[in-house]
């Protein structure tokens, strides 16, 4: 076997720039904020830096409505920045990739503005235009993702254009080869700058039924459910022609090296989301698997979705794993703090790259905004309903000073209560902390190949344990974790006599086990099979 891809072994870290750090006082994060704390990012032992969107935006999504797809926000810095930001974060072994989003521009990008002017606009089929029906209603039942109508009316050319997220962002015609040649050139002014790769934003949406069709009704829809889930995107989203497009991307990261890589942002069910990998070569290296965040945390349910996705993964398709982004609720306020520890070394221990989320790796939980407080367009559109994504977007905490080393000016979102104690400077010594968990995980992830490499066997996934083995070689490794509050045990069958290498409970020593491994409440641990040396060999 040839040299294995970096990102295969490697472990992704994503930072929503707006709240990792600010270095100029304006309350927002920034790039140079980005570079500064490559060093924590380094001792945590991450491989990769995602950064969210840091172009020229009016900020109605916060970046996801880009109105230039070539150059920095001046929110965020410079091109002279990001280029520092890059060449530091390679002198560190460390890539970088960059958000892309494709689907839609900002009603201000100078495409939407040249298309706007009339329908013989040059730029007119750049967009999504059609005719009002009979009655001068909406030429379908489309809907937003924030709630309404997916189309607006444009008064002055009689026609509606449409928008799968606000008003302000229309979609791009991705059936208009001119459209896909900038988009494409847009990539290319990326990689030339040294990007690693990008991960693309709502990749799922970008070719939409031709007919436009009509969406059918979601029998599943109740009353309190977000309005885009009252219909199934049947004809909006995930239409076969799209694989020509990611096939397409693929191709032009391809031109700069075959280590680029192309992750796709994708909500579909497993047998849907894996026809993204495409054929070698030609699909998205990593299309999301976003299973452990939607799961019920239990055992049968962890096993069952684990070993579907295994079952489904295409013979070229190399697994992914994440617990959370900036879409989604915090781990630790999914599954509470105890079991956040569980989380942790499951992601990190399963077959597969890990992608973990700004905080996480400190606890951050939800943080309650005010009404008044509030900056989530979605929250806005559909009050009440706590869909806002706010709450997990909120400043990353550095230490313990008033606005928690972030910023020197007023945050632009709230901090947690708790800022004193959870945060990176508090936990970086304390070796039983999260903090500490999560670095001591990825170093073990790295230093054993069963763990980056190895393949992976479902061992148990009954009543609160889930126990799985990790195999490369002369490697073997049992992780067995406790998903109750209970004490329990795991029979170690073949494994008796191995040795524990890590527990989420600090102060566990490193016991050599017999037949049984006792677990504690809220406890993972990984197990060696035999004696082991330092260097993490099996013998």
């Amino acid at each position: 076997m040839g040299e294995i891809e970096w990102w295969r072994r490697g472990v992704i870290y994503q930072v929503y720039p707006r709240s990792f750090q600010d270095t100029d006082g304006d309350g927002t994060g920034d790039l140079n904020g980005i570079r500064h704390r490559l060093g924590y990012l380094d001792e945590l032992g991450v491989d990769a830096l995602w950064i969210s969107p840091i172009y020229p935006s009016p900020m109605a999504d916060f970046g996801y409505d880009v109105a230039d797809y070539c150059d920095v926000d001046p929110l965020f810095g410079s091109l002279r920045e990001f280029d520092a930001l890059v060449e530091d974060a390679h002198r560190r072994g460390m890539r970088v990739i960059l958000d892309f989003v494709p689907n839609h521009t900002s009603d201000r990008h100078p495409w939407f503005r040249e298309a706007r002017q009339g329908r013989k606009s040059r730029k007119r089929d750049w967009y999504i235009w059609r005719d009002p029906k009979a009655d001068g209603s909406a030429p379908n039942n489309w809907l937003s993702n924030f709630g309404g109508s997916a189309w607006e009316y444009d008064e002055a050319s009689g026609q509606y254009y449409y928008h799968a997220f606000l008003k302000e962002q229309p979609d791009l015609n991705w059936r208009n080869a001119e459209v896909r040649a900038a988009m494409y050139d847009a990539l290319r002014f990326w990689l030339r700058r040294g990007v690693d790769g990008f991960r693309v934003d709502v990749l799922w949406h970008l070719v939409k039924d031709a007919a436009f069709t009509d969406n059918p009704p979601n029998p599943a829809w109740r009353k309190g459910m977000p309005e885009i889930d009252r219909l199934l995107q049947t004809h909006s989203t995930d239409q076969d022609e799209v694989h020509e497009v990611v096939a397409e991307m693929r191709s032009v990261l391809s031109e700069f090296g075959e280590d680029r890589l192309l992750i796709g942002e994708i909500y579909l069910p497993v047998e849907r989301l894996v026809s993204y990998y495409g054929k070698a070569g030609e699909g998205a290296q990593l299309p999301f698997n976003f299973q452990l965040i939607h799961a019920a945390w239990n055992a049968p349910n962890l096993a069952r979705l684990i070993e579907t996705y295994e079952r489904a993964l295409p013979a070229n398709g190399w697994p992914n794993w994440v617990l959370g982004n900036h879409d989604q609720k915090r781990i630790a306020s999914r599954v509470g703090e105890p079991q956040a520890r569980v989380a942790a070394m499951l992601l990190l221990t399963l077959r597969g790259t890990p992608t973990l989320y700004y905080g996480d790796e400190i606890g951050l939980t939800q943080v309650a905004i005010p009404p008044d407080g509030v900056r989530d367009p979605w929250e806005r559109n559909e009050p009440g309903l706590g869909f806002g994504r706010d709450p997990q977007r909120t400043p990353m905490q550095w230490d313990a000073s008033p606005n928690a080393g972030f910023t020197a000016g007023l945050p632009w979102l709230p901090l947690s209560e708790d800022r004193e104690s959870r945060n990176a400077e508090a936990m970086r010594d304390d070796p039983s902390s999260l903090l500490a968990l999560y670095r001591r995980l990825i170093a073990l992830r790295r230093r054993w190949t069963a763990l980056h490499l190895g393949a992976f066997r479902l061992l148990r996934g009954e009543g609160d344990v889930l126990v799985f083995e990790r195999v490369h070689e002369s490697e073997r490794l049992l992780v067995a974790l406790n998903l109750g509050h209970e004490p329990t045990s795991v029979d170690l069958g073949s494994f008796v006599g191995g040795t524990v290498l890590l527990s989420t409970r600090f102060g566990r020593p490193s016991e050599r086990l017999g037949p049984v491994l006792e677990l504690d409440p809220d406890e993972g641990v990984v197990v060696a099979r035999g004696r082991t040396v330092a260097g993490g060999r099996d013998f």
